[in-house]
């Protein structure tokens, strides 16, 4: 199967996997372009890390069909494990190894010729900033530092496309606002980058995004495309004197369908519209003694949007659930 001349880095369709009868990915379609970087989002156990190791030619399908870099992911998953990088959420590291050795054993298992290996090896180092870590054990590095340094394993054979399972979980903040100028690099070198993340912030530096729950696909789009186009509910945002009081009464009154504490105020979402039950709130709140310093409609956040889409989800699926009972 050669590699296409369109622009799709990884085509899936119809995609499959189950485990028995637990069904991990349920039947999910997607394309993601070269260059670009496609987020895949969804809580723990929804299915992401799965479809990366299909993707990367870990894990054979149970149905559907895909291809990643122009190969088959079922016919030519050898093929597909020698155009991608991977990056997993443990860092296939060696701890006992310097950062130059955990260097020199990948470039051996990618086969970088020898006259190759030691200009790569320093544009890792380079890129990575570990210039001063290079002879340092692996085991000894902070988790921000081996990030980087799986990272730049994953990249050492300077793949087309780059799979990133989970790769800032339990680092410090620092730590991942720098992983991901990294991933800028790369994405702006034309690599595309595949990453899986539960991190809502995250998500907002990708591309496009693939919302996963239970091993469905409830959403597809960019951020800015998700957040004007997927929700129903509207959200008001109320910043009021005793936040936390205040929840209490407006979570009684009609057309509320949830109120959350976000940052000094509350995140109310409507099943109505806004303009109406602002009001509302507004006099519930005044007639209990409150003093109301603010409220207006807001533009939802892909948590409020996340939020709304899985729930409407548990709400199909328990509906359907009655109706075969």
């Amino acid at each position: 199967m050669a590699i296409p001349h369109d622009n799709r880095a990884v085509v899936v369709r119809d995609l499959e996997r189950r485990f028995g009868t637990f069904m991990a990915v349920n039947r999910i379609s997607f394309e993601v372009n070269r260059g670009e970087i496609f987020g895949f989002l969804g809580p723990n156990g929804a299915g992401k890390s799965t479809t990366i190791r299909i993707l990367c030619g870990i894990l054979a399908p149970s149905g559907g069909t895909g291809s990643v870099a122009g190969f088959d992911i079922v016919r030519e998953a050898e093929q597909i494990k020698t155009h991608i990088g991977y990056m997993s959420q443990k860092f296939s590291l060696y701890e006992d190894l310097t950062v130059e050795e955990n260097l020199n054993f990948y470039a051996g298992i990618y086969n970088i010729p020898e006259a190759r290996k030691k200009e790569r090896k320093e544009w890792v180092i380079e890129m990575s900033g570990l210039q001063d870590h290079r002879l340092s054990r692996t085991a000894l590095l902070s988790g921000g530092w081996k990030q980087r340094l799986a990272l730049g394993c994953a990249i050492l054979h300077e793949p087309p496309i780059i799979f990133l399972d989970e790769p800032t979980s339990g680092v410090d903040p620092i730590s991942r606002r720098r992983f991901w100028d990294l991933i800028y690099e790369l994405s702006g070198k034309g690599v595309t980058v595949f990453v899986t993340t539960h991190y809502m912030d995250e998500a907002e530096y990708c591309d496009r995004i693939g919302l996963i729950y239970r091993g469905a696909l409830i959403a597809l789009g960019t951020p800015e495309s998700l957040k004007t186009e997927w929700m129903e509910e509207e959200i008001l945002e109320l910043h009021c004197d005793r936040p936390q009081e205040a929840m209490e009464e407006v979570e009684g009154l009609e057309g509320i369908k949830e109120v959350a504490l976000f940052g000094k105020g509350l995140h109310v979402v409507t099943a109505l519209e806004a303009h109406r039950i602002s009001d509302s709130i507004q006099q519930r709140l005044k007639d209990q003694g409150f003093q109301v310093f603010r409220i207006e409609k807001i533009r939802p956040s892909l948590e409020d949007v996340f939020v709304s889409l899985i729930e409407a989800r548990d709400r199909e699926e328990a509906s359907q659930q009655e109706v075969h009972q």
